[in-house]
């Protein structure tokens, strides 16, 4: 049977059957403490019918409509009804397993759940309680089978891969997955362990964003869920993506739509208003659109001039993918705050106004932030990257404002403790009062760490400083505050610097939206070539530069807004908050300054129709540009800023000096390969863009034991072990010294080879493989591993103390290089604790462990820290 034709044989099947004259639930009689709404009374009632038809689905709600509460209904139901005893696993990420042990204990008491999170050693406690309890029902003549200490089993992800040898052995009769678009990746290693290892015929995934990105990761959802029915990957692109624009291209979506219907409920909160089923505050969101001042255009400007060069191979297609990557990235940077760059801060350095003076967002935000906090509000800050956190922080603090922070680098204990605090107060105090003083104003987060899953309704304010890559994120982020039990008209603002990068990413970011209300929205009359335009297209990003003028240089005081205008520009802000939308279309309003510099009107339009310009694929606007760009270089005498390290400045400073080491370069590589060397040592890593920044999967755990011997934390998977060292190349004696040379004598072989060659320079990371030359009954057996030589000590004979304290920005490298490598071979990593000494220096370990966690989180790593167990 045609594949396309067994799809719709295979929805109609379960549409046809579907008897939506079941019963009505009853909430009393099934335990469960809440009155429902009449959309998650027909979710429930939805996901009952499809249980008994034996089909597993998809609760695609928008987020904020209460798939939680839908999913421990299903879970009570069953059990109450005597029609599953369990048990039921819960998977979710790391930061919502409060939110689902809240909604447990609050709706349904009846339910036993164990939160099995924690580290290795507590996991170990609830995993004897486990057999203990089983052991004594065995010997009791009363029972018949045996049953676990609980109904609900409540654990994340990374745990699952962990103890996937224990997990794996329960027979699981009904698995709830939520955020499940961790999913959407089949070649996953947490895809794979739960399809292939896991006893769990009853699924239910969890999203409120089906399809990020493309058709490929709703198939694998499906896949998961029904991979009987949806077959291969190719099978299924193959149908549903149509090239030909001479015919309907809209029909295959149709088609698709008709299945997906069978196999997911998708609702979303304007549905289900404009229904009448379901009433929220309003929500407006506005695109602030904040100028660059003089310091932002010079960083702006000598981003471009350094990457001229680059930006003149675009049009031949000769500039690689990671040159593009890169130059984006510093671009959105600048847009930020030029601290983000090193030496561009006033040294010595003091907190004062320069801060907030030097960021055109900056200027805007601070104005904004004074008028909210005087009328009451609270609000949620987001930003893409971690540094530009640190940069807010500071800010935030100059201010005196009271506020909490959540970042893929926070402890779960401090994340669970920021949001009960942040979200226990009202969403708005009486000013001057005690209860305000104590309330925290606003709640900084990373867009990737606190944009999923969390409830945060006490803010009615969401401001986002930086727009992620992927605008789904960035709508759940939205969600964490627009939902249901948020009493106030909500007001989301998204800063963006105007003319620059960020705004061809915003134009461009609409775009990307389109895939999704195609499949599972709305009928459109847009062709699918056009609905399918990748948003992370950063050729297209970089064809948009032409948006900002180079003959605007100067770094004249006319150029930077008055503080008076700005504040103008606030108070239209937040008067959009009055705004009463009849129409859903105009919720979203775009404010920026009219073009005459003397006037402090603003134009307002509504986003729809600014979105329709897509300056991202003008060519030929981009030529004229970068002649233009060109000549402006030549005929100015603007100084160029100087970015990053200032030995780095200096070495290609001039082409002469960058032919020198050009030779010098060459000149090594022939020495080395006369001597036949070839150096271990791990290159600079492509930075990381899209999905992967900050997401949940990595983990930093601490351990009892000997990082040497890392098959006794993870017998069955690659590992490294990571060890710190200076560049003398004299292999030491003693402590990790001895233990690594006993581990394999290639080694301190290494090490000494690569000095004999001359590469050993801070900062590098030198991966060795453990060879069989070394304790065989370390190695035999066991998986691939390797050791990575951090080289973040210098040496001189001359100074008292010949080795130097551990370099951090070094150290920061050779963590980025080994989680990178970790990643490249699914490995895990293994370490000492470093920078601790008779805890004299905790305050130097916490940074250590935020780096950890940081680079654990964006390469997806496990980190395993050892702490040495001194005899007693």
């Amino acid at each position: 049977m045609n594949y396309e034709r067994r799809l719709r044989a295979a929805a109609q099947f379960v549409i046809s059957n579907d008897d939506a004259n079941i019963q009505p639930i009853n909430c009393d009689e099934m335990g469960v403490l809440a009155t429902l709404k009449p959309h998650q009374v027909d979710g429930v009632s939805w996901l009952i019918r499809r249980y008994f038809l034996g089909v597993n689905v998809i609760l695609g709600d928008e987020m904020g409509l209460g798939k939680t509460l839908q999913a421990i209904t299903l879970l009570s139901y069953l059990n109450a009804q005597k029609i599953s005893p369990g048990p039921f696993l819960v998977l979710c990420p790391l930061s919502v397993t409060d939110g689902w042990m809240t909604e447990f204990t609050k709706f349904a008491p009846n339910l036993r759940v164990l939160r099995y999170v924690g580290d290795k050693g507590v996991r170990l406690a609830l995993r004897r309680t486990m057999y203990e309890h089983v052991k004594h029902q065995e010997k009791s003549p009363s029972s018949v089978q045996p049953n676990l200490p609980f109904h609900v089993l409540l654990t994340t992800y990374d745990i699952v891969l962990l103890d996937q040898d224990f997990l794996s052995q329960v027979p699981w009769h009904y698995a709830v997955l939520d955020e499940a678009q961790r999913l959407k990746n089949p070649s996953s290693v947490l895809y794979n362990v739960l399809e292939e290892r896991f006893v769990m015929p009853r699924r239910l995934l969890m999203t409120g964003t089906p399809i990020q990105n493309n058709l490929s990761e709703l198939w694998a959802l499906m896949h998961f869920c029904l991979p009987s029915i949806f077959g291969t990957l190719k099978q299924f692109v193959s149908a549903f993506e149509e090239d030909n624009e001479d015919v309907k291209v809209n029909q295959p979506f149709k088609t698709l739509k008709y299945i997906l219907k069978a196999f997911m409920l998708r609702r979303t909160k304007t549905m289900l208003i404009e229904s009448g089923t379901l009433t929220l505050p309003p929500l407006t969101e506005i695109t602030v659109m904040a100028p660059l001042v003089p310091l932002q255009k010079k960083v702006y400007i000598s981003i471009l001039r350094r990457e001229l060069p680059e930006l003149l191979a675009i049009s031949s297609g000769a500039t690689s993918h990671q040159s593009l990557q890169n130059i984006v990235i510093q671009l959105r940077k600048a847009c930020s705050h030029p601290y983000l760059f090193n030496g561009i801060e006033p040294e010595p350095y003091e907190e004062g106004e320069h801060l907030v003076e030097a960021s055109g967002k900056l200027v805007v935000l601070d104005q904004l932030l004074k008028k909210l906090h005087a009328a009451g509000h609270r609000v949620l800050l987001f930003a893409q990257m971690t540094h530009t956190l640190d940069i807010l922080q500071d800010f935030i603090e100059l201010r005196g404002y009271t506020y909490e922070r959540l970042d893929g680098s926070v402890r779960a204990e401090e994340r669970f403790a920021a949001i009960r605090s942040f979200s226990k107060k009202p969403a708005k105090v009486i000013l001057g009062t005690e209860a305000n003083q104590e309330a925290a104003f606003v709640f900084m987060i990373s867009t990737r760490a606190g944009g999923v899953g969390l409830n945060l309704v006490a803010a009615d304010t969401v401001i986002f400083y930086e727009q992620d890559w992927n605008p789904q994120v960035d709508k759940q982020a939205l969600q964490r505050t627009h939902r249901i039990g948020q009493i106030n008209h909500v007001l989301s603002i998204n800063l963006v610097s105007q003319h620059t990068v960020e705004e061809v990413i915003m134009r461009r970011a609409e775009r990307k939206l389109q895939l999704s209300h195609c499949v599972m929205g709305e009928e459109n009359n847009h062709k699918i070539k056009e609905m399918g335009a990748d948003a992370g297209d950063l050729r297209s990003l970089i064809l948009g530069l032409h948006l900002f003028d180079p003959g605007d240089i100067s770094d004249e005081v006319s150029s930077a807004r008055n503080i008076m205008e700005v504040e103008s520009l606030a108070e239209k802000v937040i008067k959009m908050r009055d705004h009463d939308p009849s129409v859903k279309d105009e919720r979203k309003f775009e404010i920026s300054e009219m073009d005459s510099l003397h006037q402090t009107d603003f134009s307002v339009k509504r986003t729809s129709d600014s979105t329709r310009i897509d300056p991202g694929l003008d060519e030929l606007s981009y030529q004229s540009w970068v002649n233009k760009f060109k000549e402006a270089s030549k005929s100015t005498n603007f100084s160029m800023v100087e970015l990053g390290k200032k030995r780095d400045v200096a070495q290609s400073k001039t082409p002469r000096r960058e032919v020198d080491r050009s030779k010098a370069e060459e000149k090594r590589r022939a020495t080395w390969e006369s001597l036949g060397y070839q150096s271990l040592a791990v290159k600079d890593p492509i930075p990381v863009m899209g999905d992967d920044i900050l997401s949940d999967s990595g983990c930093v755990q601490f351990v009892y034991g000997d990082c040497t011997k890392p098959s006794n934390t993870c017998p069955s998977e690659p590992s490294i072990i990571f060890s710190c060292i200076d560049n003398s190349g004299k292999w030491g004696h003693g402590g990790m010294f001895d233990a690594l040379a006993n581990l394999s004598g290639t080694i301190p072989a290494a090490y000494q080879r690569a000095s004999e060659c001359g590469d050993l320079h801070l900062g590098d990371l030198h991966l060795v493989k453990v060879d069989e030359a070394g304790d065989e009954e370390n190695i035999a057996g066991h998986s691939p591993q390797w050791v990575a030589l951090a080289i973040v000590q210098s040496y001189n004979p001359r100074r008292r103390v010949p080795r130097s304290s551990i370099s951090m920005p070094d150290l920061e490298q050779c963590i980025l290089k080994a989680s990178y490598a970790a990643s490249q071979n699914s490995a895990s990593i293994h370490m000492p604790r470093i920078g601790y000494q008779d805890g004299t220096v905790r305050s130097e370990w916490y940074r250590v462990e935020r780096l950890l966690r940081k680079y654990a989180s964006i390469y997806y790593t496990k980190i395993f820290v050892y702490y040495y167990r001194r005899p007693a």
